[in-house]
């Protein structure tokens, strides 16, 4: 059964001055109070990168260079040479900067959590139930769904000895040979959350989003059992009682509204908002890579480890269908302008801690 429909927007946080997103009103006045919070954070934004725009004009990012890994160093030159001093490299560095900054901007304020144990008990265990954990290697990886998290988990297994290449030709088992932090004692959680390299990836959120979407209604008949055939007699008039609902043709616009009705805290793991997933203030994350940069973001991953030479990032599947931008604009501009302002809400935290701007859903944007 779906969990009973839920009128929340917050994201697990405490009340505060600037990261609340609850009223003691109706449903309408939240979502209206909500409107304001996409120029509330936004001007945080600024604020955490203005510090860069300074090393930028005197040129202190020339300067810096990537740590040292420990281990393979045929690994290192390798990805030394792969990297150009060209435009794309020095985008990487300051978006990686940008997300720093703004991260610990956000996370500085005194509503915010600042380690696992400051989490509600719920949350806490969704965060730990999503951080593998390698030891050999001694790294912790918060796996995010929809990005790139099955090739990951392809690698952890081919260090551990589980896999003989990231390239078999098997159908991924998400949960045996992977060692969840969860399953540690709280001493040994502190330990490797303090000592061991932590890292996460992020998608843009509405591309995620639709991705899932498309995936798990259009390919995966056991969540278009669990989920679209309530979606389909919840949202579409006349159908609340239909014997002969499938659940097969949700909309994504049915699929949005499900989402508003949802509280983030319970959703399922691959529409659930990263920040809820992996919680960036609570663990301080030592690497956020791109879906957008994936090879290259990966590749220093494993440079950054110290995996061997042969371990390398599973290049996509054939059969992999991309979120082009032509049709996540597609679905976008076809959506009700109100659902869209409503839904962007939910992953405030995710546009603005890790740098994505608000899609563009203007009337002349959208007509192009």
């Amino acid at each position: 059964m779906m969990l009973p429909r839920r009128q929340d927007y917050g994201n697990g946080l405490r009340s505060g001055p600037v990261t609340s997103f609850r009223s003691a009103g109706s449903p309408s006045s939240v979502r209206r109070s909500s409107a304001v919070l996409p120029s509330v954070l936004t001007f945080l934004v600024v604020v955490a990168s203005g510090g860069l725009l300074l090393m930028i004009e005197k040129g202190m990012l020339n300067s810096m260079e990537t740590p040292s890994p420990r281990g393979n160093a045929r690994r290192l030159e390798l990805f030394r040479e792969s990297r150009t001093h060209g435009s794309d490299d020095v985008d990487s560095e300051i978006l990686q900067e940008i997300r720093n900054r703004t991260i610990r901007t956000m996370c500085s304020q005194k509503n915010m959590p600042h380690s696992i144990w400051s989490l509600s008990p719920l949350q806490r265990k969704t965060v730990l139930q999503h951080i593998l954990v390698n030891e050999e290697y001694r790294f912790l990886y918060c796996y995010v769904p929809k990005v790139a998290c099955s090739n990951w988990k392809r690698v952890l297994k081919v260090l551990s000895g589980a896999l003989e290449s990231v390239d078999v030709n098997i159908k991924m088992d998400h949960r045996s040979d992977l060692l969840f932090l969860s399953s540690l004692k709280p001493e040994e959680i502190r330990y490797r959350l303090k000592h061991y390299f932590k890292f996460m990836f992020v998608r843009e959120p509405m591309e995620r989003l639709l991705s899932a979407y498309r995936n798990k209604f259009g390919e995966i008949e056991s969540y278009q059992k669990k989920y679209g055939m309530e979606i389909v007699k919840r949202y579409r008039k006349g159908l609340a009682k239909d014997a002969s609902v499938k659940g097969d043709d949700v909309t994504f616009g049915e699929f949005v509204r499900y989402l508003l009705d949802e509280d983030v805290e319970h959703m399922n793991e691959h529409w659930m908002p990263v920040y809820n997933l992996c919680q960036p203030c609570a663990v301080s994350y030592n690497f956020i890579g791109s879906y957008e940069h994936l090879e290259r973001d990966s590749e220093y991953v494993l440079q950054r480890i110290g995996a061997p030479p042969f371990v390398h990032f599973p290049e996509r599947q054939t059969w992999y269908k991309p979120v082009t931008t032509e049709t996540l604009h597609y679905y976008l501009c076809t959506l009700p302008q109100k659902l869209l302002r409503e839904l962007l809400p939910k992953y405030i935290l995710d546009f603005s801690l890790f740098a994505y701007p608000f899609p563009n859903t203007t009337t002349e944007h959208c007509r192009h």
